[in-house]
């Protein structure tokens, strides 16, 4: 069995630049030392593999698929990892992004939320005088009755939204999260259980308009995307998260 005081150790030598190297690892597992603490922080037993394959998936929230052959059983285990790479200390990172008539289809919105949420990532325009910006609205900007509606619509869905936007659904839901972080001076992993991950940045659920104008539950920043050349895809909706933060969890 592995080490123990090497499982510990979460340095990576020479960081990781792509998901498909995190695949490479998985399949080249009995000559790679991070896939071995990989497997085990899996509880795999490393004796009782037979076998492990590794492949790249897209469109979902799992990005590496691994299957897993253990000795005389007949089924394969599959463990399906998100994963993030990350080259700052500390910073948010998209974790998903759609146009709002997605998230209708996904969440059941009524008509009343969708107009607020248009107006605010500017699919509709601002329909106030003088906005903060000439292309959308701020939530703050909308009248009290209009947050509380927001507000509650999400207070009341969270659960569902955040291990939407988190783990995914159906086959290729995440079961894992693997940060990468590599900056000039380190380069590190974490690996954590999907479920850990949602009731981190679940936190204590409490779903609030900020003082810059945005959404956000517990610790997930919800806004505009913005940026992208003023191309109409700035106008998609987008969550965020700090995955550096699993490193303190």
């Amino acid at each position: 069995m592995i080490d123990k005081v090497l499982l510990g150790s979460n340095t990576a030598k020479n960081g990781f630049s792509s998901e498909r190297e995190i695949a490479e690892k998985f399949n080249n597992w009995q000559q790679d030392t991070e896939a071995k603490q990989w497997l085990v922080l899996m509880q795999y037993n490393l004796n009782k593999i037979e076998f492990v394959k590794a492949t790249i998936v897209t469109g979902h929230k799992t990005d590496v698929n691994v299957q897993i052959q253990i000795k005389l059983k007949q089924a394969l285990d599959i463990e399906n990892l998100q994963v993030k790479l990350v080259s700052n200390k500390k910073g948010f990172n998209q974790i998903d992004k759609r146009w709002i008539k997605n998230y209708i289809e996904m969440w059941n919105i009524p008509d009343e939320i969708v107009s607020i949420l248009e107006h605010y990532v500017g699919e509709l325009p601002p329909k106030i005088n003088k906005p903060r910006d000439v292309r959308r609205m701020f939530l703050d900007e909308f009248s009290i009755e209009e947050q509380n509606l927001l507000v509650t619509f999400f207070d009341k869905n969270k659960v569902m939204i955040v291990n939407d936007i988190l783990k995914g659904r159906g086959k290729f839901s995440a079961d894992w999260i693997l940060v990468a972080q590599k900056t000039e001076k380190n380069a590190r992993w974490v690996l954590k259980a999907m479920n850990e991950a949602v009731n981190h940045y679940f936190g204590n659920g409490t779903v609030s308009i900020t003082e810059k104008g945005s959404l956000k539950i517990g610790r997930i920043t919800i806004q505009r995307k913005g940026g992208d050349g003023g191309r109409a895809t700035a106008n998609m909706l987008q969550f965020k998260i700090d995955p550096t933060d699993l490193f303190d969890i």
